[in-house]
């Protein structure tokens, strides 16, 4: 089942926000794709806001992972695997452990880890719309 959303302008991204978490539902590993610019790193800042995340949420991309604190969910996981080349240096990070907390893990550049990807991850696609607005498509299956 796939569920999409759309964002017309940054006013209604914390809404939006608010409607992915409630469409996930249980779900804990989510990854983000879309093109450069399409707005992964600003959705995940506007759901981890959703959360109560007080931390600066910013890509993890020297770092990789990000780790941000939540009173309500406790720890969530910001990934970007742009910068990895090969998929086995996803485990050099650690993150069968990550994946196995049962914490939000948002995973940016995902396809970079391969067979890594867990099965109960859910792909979300971010597009950029010809009009800026971008939309959210969710596959829940």
């Amino acid at each position: 089942m796939k569920k999409e959303l759309v964002i017309h302008s940054l006013d209604e991204i914390g809404s939006v926000a608010r409607q992915f978490i409630q469409a996930i539902g249980n779900s804990r590993i989510i990854s983000f794709s879309g093109k450069m610019g399409a707005g992964k790193t600003t959705f995940i800042k506007a759901v981890c806001e959703v959360l109560d995340v007080q931390d600066n949420v910013c890509s993890p991309t020297f770092a990789i992972v990000n780790v941000y604190e939540s009173a309500t969910v406790g720890e969530i996981y910001h990934f970007d695997f742009y910068r990895l080349t090969e998929p086995f240096q996803a485990l050099d990070i650690g993150i069968e452990e990550y994946f196995s907390s049962g914490n939000y893990c948002f995973l940016e550049w995902a396809e970079n880890i391969g067979e890594f990807i867990p099965q109960d991850c859910v792909f979300v696609e971010i597009i950029e719309q010809t009009d800026k607005s971008r939309k959210i498509i969710i596959n829940l299956d």
